[in-house]
């Protein structure tokens, strides 16, 4: 396997949470998995950790990265900002067969778990950065989504809410062209995402969190002993 199906295996794995955070990654194991040398695994290690997603550390070896709860909490307000910069943008920008492939994508959509509802979400929002015109908000916005993307996973767990509605009522804010009802839709969606992200973390990993100083206790998470 070369080392960009490795990347793409590897990233998905570590942003859908099925490799745990602080979990140490296995160079021996890996090779064996994939069938590969180490020179691609190594390779697609490094791309990892450069998007901080993996940690090296010298001597140790490498380790999917864990964010501190600032960390955490830092991230979802970023991701505010970017999506009320982005439909800022993109309200004034966004050309009529952009708003028809958002809608085409949108009732393309056949959900079959909460892992493609991350992927699909993922998509949507990307191709509406893509509408301001501006690559590097696209990047931000999509690095962002990258390292929320198991926290958003728990969101769409445990909430009745379905995204196809949301997305509607984006799509026809699009039409409108209406700022105010886009912006008061995608607010409402981020903030109560972000309130439920926060409230599961702490109900079902506040053991394994330690909220400490960001430059200090960058690791923060350890495992329960008990």
């Amino acid at each position: 396997m070369d080392k960009n199906k490795i990347y793409t295996e590897l990233r998905r794995s570590i942003t859908r949470g099925y490799l745990k955070p602080c979990a140490k990654l296995d160079i021996s194991e890996l090779t064996k998995h994939y069938k590969t040398s180490i020179s691609p695994l190594r390779d697609a290690l490094r791309s990892l950790s450069q998007e901080g997603l993996v940690v090296i550390k010298p001597r140790s070896g490498y380790f999917v990265y864990q964010i501190t709860f600032q960390q955490l909490r830092d991230l979802l307000e970023l991701r505010e900002i970017l999506e009320i910069a982005v439909c800022q943008l993109a309200i004034k920008r966004i050309t009529d067969e952009k708003i028809e492939q958002l809608s085409s994508d949108h009732t393309s959509y056949d959900v079959e778990s909460y892992d493609q509802s991350v992927d699909e979400n993922r998509r949507f929002h990307i191709l509406i950065a893509q509408a301001t015109g501006n690559e590097e908000l696209v990047q931000m916005l999509g690095r962002v989504h990258d390292l929320l993307a198991r926290f958003l996973f728990m969101a769409f767990v445990h909430t009745d809410k379905t995204q196809e509605q949301i997305h509607a009522r984006i799509i026809d804010a699009f039409r409108a062209r209406d700022k105010d009802a886009l912006l008061e839709t995608m607010i409402k969606d981020i903030q109560n995402t972000r309130d439920v992200i926060l409230s599961r973390v702490m109900e079902e990993q506040g053991s394994a969190w330690q909220i400490g100083n960001l430059e200090t206790d960058r690791y923060s998470y350890v495992e329960d002993a008990r």
